[in-house]
C-alpha cells in the first residue's frame, strides 16, 4: 500500500490466527464492515438450505440461478414463486424467471405505477411476510444456536460448525412437526379428521382427555388412570 499507494490490497490479512478472513463491507448502520464468512441461504417450508460459503465478499444476485437449479434437481420440478431481496431483483433473474414460469416476487422495474390495486398490495403483504421467514430462520441460529458465537480458528473447522448449525436448525423444525403429527393422532383417531400438523385444536384435545379421564376439570388436577 505505501508503494504503491493504494488504500486496500487484495486478500489482505486482517487476522493473524485467522488468515482467511476478509473484510466484507455491508454498509449497515453501526457495522459498516463485517468479518466472517458470507452464507447464500434458502428456505423451503422452513428449512434451511445452505447453498454457499465463502470468505470472500460475493453478489448473491449472480447465485439466484444457480440455487433455483438446485431446487429442481432436489423437488423435480420449478418453484412456483421465489421470494427474495431487492439484491436479486435484476432484469436478467426476472427474464429467466420468467421464461420458466417462476413468479418473483418485488415490485417490478421501472417508475412505480400510481394507481396499485388491493390485491397487488395483498400480494405485496403476503410476499413480504413469507420472506420474512429466512431472516428468522438467522435470527434463531443465532439466538438460540450460537451461529454468531463460531469461536474456530480452521476455515474447515468453521464451515464444519456453521453448517451443523443449520442442520440443529432443520432438526428442531422436524421434532416440533413430529411431536405435533403424534399429538394430533393420539387426540383424534377418526383418520378423516387428523389434525393437520403444527395446529392442534385445544378444545378438541381437552374433551378428549375429559373422556378418556386424563384430566378432572371438576377438581382443576390431574386424575389416575389404572
Amino acid at each position: 500500500m505505501w508503494e504503491n499507494k493504494t488504500q486496500s490490497v487484495p486478500q489482505r490479512i486482517v487476522s493473524l490466527t485467522q488468515p482467511h478472513i476478509r473484510p466484507i463491507v455491508r454498509g449497515k448502520a453501526g457495522k459498516p464492515i463485517e468479518f466472517g464468512a458470507k452464507l447464500l441461504v434458502s428456505c423451503v417450508d422452513n428449512y434451511v438450505f445452505l447453498d454457499k460459503i465463502s470468505w470472500e465478499n460475493f453478489n448473491e444476485s449472480c447465485h439466484l440461478k444457480e440455487q433455483v437449479e438446485k431446487y429442481k434437481e432436489t423437488f423435480g420440478y420449478y418453484p412456483e414463486s421465489v421470494h427474495v431481496d431487492k439484491i436479486y431483483r435484476t432484469r436478467e433473474n426476472r427474464n429467466w424467471c420468467k421464461e420458466r414460469g417462476i413468479r418473483i416476487s418485488g415490485p417490478k422495474l421501472g417508475r412505480p405505477p400510481k394507481n396499485v390495486s388491493e390485491e397487488e398490495k395483498k400480494q405485496a403483504h403476503s410476499d413480504e411476510c413469507f420472506r420474512n421467514a429466512i431472516e428468522g430462520k438467522f435470527g434463531q441460529a443465532k439466538r438460540r444456536f450460537s451461529l454468531n458465537l463460531v469461536m474456530k480458528k480452521l476455515p474447515e473447522t468453521s464451515i464444519t460448525s456453521i453448517a451443523i448449525t443449520f442442520l440443529v436448525v432443520n432438526l428442531s423444525k422436524l421434532l416440533r412437526q413430529f411431536l405435533s403429527f403424534f399429538l394430533s393422532l393420539f387426540t383424534n383417531n377418526r383418520t378423516g379428521e387428523l389434525i393437520k400438523p403444527p395446529f392442534i385444536n385445544f378444545d378438541y384435545t381437552l374433551n378428549n382427555f375429559c373422556v378418556l379421564k386424563l384430566i378432572d376439570l371438576s377438581e382443576n388436577s390431574w386424575s389416575k388412570v389404572a
